[in-house]
C-alpha cells in the first residue's frame, strides 16, 4: 500500500511520521529484548520447580515398585510361614505322644540321651586316649565310660522301631518349626523393608504437594509475562510494516519529486539547445536522466 500525501497528509507530515514511527519503532525493540529477558527467566525459575517435582515424581515410581516387590516377598514367606506352622500345630500332637513314649521307654532303662550326643561322647573319649598323654589310671576310668556309652548304644539299637519313630517325629517337627520361624524372620524383613519404601514414597508425595505450590506463583508470573512479550511483539510487528509503507512511499515521492525537477531542467536544457546556448555538465546530466 502506498501513501500518497492527497490522502490526507501531505509530505512534510508523512516523513513526521516516518520518523517518529521509527523512534517508537526503536523503543518498543528495547521493551521487547527487557521483557524477553525477564519471560525466559521466568521460565527458568518455573522450570527449576518442575524439574524438582519431576525428579520426586520418577522417584516415586520407582520406590513403588520396589515397595510392590518387597510386598510380594512378604506374602510369598507370609503363605511359606503359614504352611509350616500349619504342619507344626499338626505334629505337635504326634511330639507329645512320641515325647510320652520316650520318657517311658527311658524310665524302663538307665540310657541318658539319644544315638547321635552318646556317639559324639564316645568318639571325644577316643580321640582323647589317642591324641594326649595321660596317666593309665586316667584311661582306665575314660575305656570303662567308652565301654558304658556302647552298651547304652546296644540297648537303644534294642528298642528298634520304637526309636526311629521317636527319632524321626522329633526332627520332623524340629525342622518345621524351624522353617516356620526362619520364614517369619522372611516377613519381618521384607516387611520392615516394604515399610520404610513407604515412608520414603509418603515423605516424596509431601515434598510434590509443596513443590506444586511454589509453582503456581511461578506459572501465573511467566504467563503474566509471555502475554505482554506476544502483545509488544505484534505492536513491533504492527509498526514494522507502518514503516515499511512509509519509507516506499517517501521513496517514490522523491523520485516523482526528482523527476519532476528534472523534466524543469530538461526543458530548459532544450531552450538553451534551441538558442544554441552552451550546456553545463549539470544541463546534461538533467538531460540524460530525463531520458533515462
Amino acid at each position: 500500500m502506498i501513501i500518497m500525501p492527497e490522502e490526507g497528509q501531505n509530505l512534510n507530515e508523512l516523513r513526521k511520521e516516518f520518523q517518529d514511527k521509527k523512534k517508537e519503532l526503536s523503543k518498543l525493540r528495547s521493551t521487547l529484548n527487557s521483557q524477553n529477558s525477564e519471560k525466559e527467566k521466568a521460565y527458568r525459575e518455573l522450570k527449576s520447580v518442575r524439574d524438582k517435582i519431576r525428579d520426586r515424581q520418577d522417584k516415586i515410581k520407582v520406590f513403588k515398585k520396589e515397595r510392590d516387590g518387597l510386598t510380594k516377598q512378604v506374602k510369598k514367606f507370609k503363605k511359606e510361614r503359614d504352611e509350616f506352622n500349619k504342619i507344626v500345630k499338626e505334629k505337635s500332637g504326634q511330639k507329645r505322644e512320641v515325647d510320652k513314649k520316650k520318657q517311658e521307654l527311658f524310665s524302663k532303662t538307665d540310657i541318658q540321651g539319644n544315638p547321635s550326643s552318646i556317639k559324639r561322647e564316645i568318639l571325644q573319649l577316643e580321640t582323647k586316649i589317642e591324641t594326649e598323654v595321660i596317666p593309665f589310671s586316667t584311661e582306665k576310668q575314660l575305656n570303662k565310660k567308652i565301654k558304658e556309652f556302647k552298651s547304652q548304644l546296644k540297648k537303644l539299637d534294642a528298642l528298634g522301631d520304637a526309636w526311629k519313630e521317636i527319632s524321626s517325629t522329633s526332627s520332623d517337627f524340629s525342622e518345621s518349626r524351624k522353617k516356620a520361624e526362619e520364614a517369619h524372620k522372611k516377613v519381618q524383613e521384607f516387611a520392615g523393608q516394604s515399610q520404610g519404601k513407604h515412608e520414603e514414597i509418603n515423605k516424596l508425595f509431601e515434598e510434590v504437594k509443596s513443590f506444586k505450590k511454589e509453582e503456581q506463583p511461578f506459572v501465573e508470573k511467566h504467563l503474566k509475562l509471555k502475554v505482554g512479550y506476544e502483545n509488544t511483539r505484534r505492536e513491533v510487528e504492527e509498526i514494522q510494516k507502518r514503516v515499511k509503507e512509509l519509507a516506499k512511499s517517501l521513496n517514490e515521492e522523491d523520485e516523482r519529486d526528482y523527476k519532476s525537477k528534472a523534466r524543469e531542467r530538461t526543458d530548459e536544457v532544450k531552450e538553451k539547445m534551441k538558442k544554441r546556448q552552451k550546456l553545463s555538465t549539470e544541463d546534461i546530466l538533467a538531460f540524460q536522466a530525463i531520458k533515462n
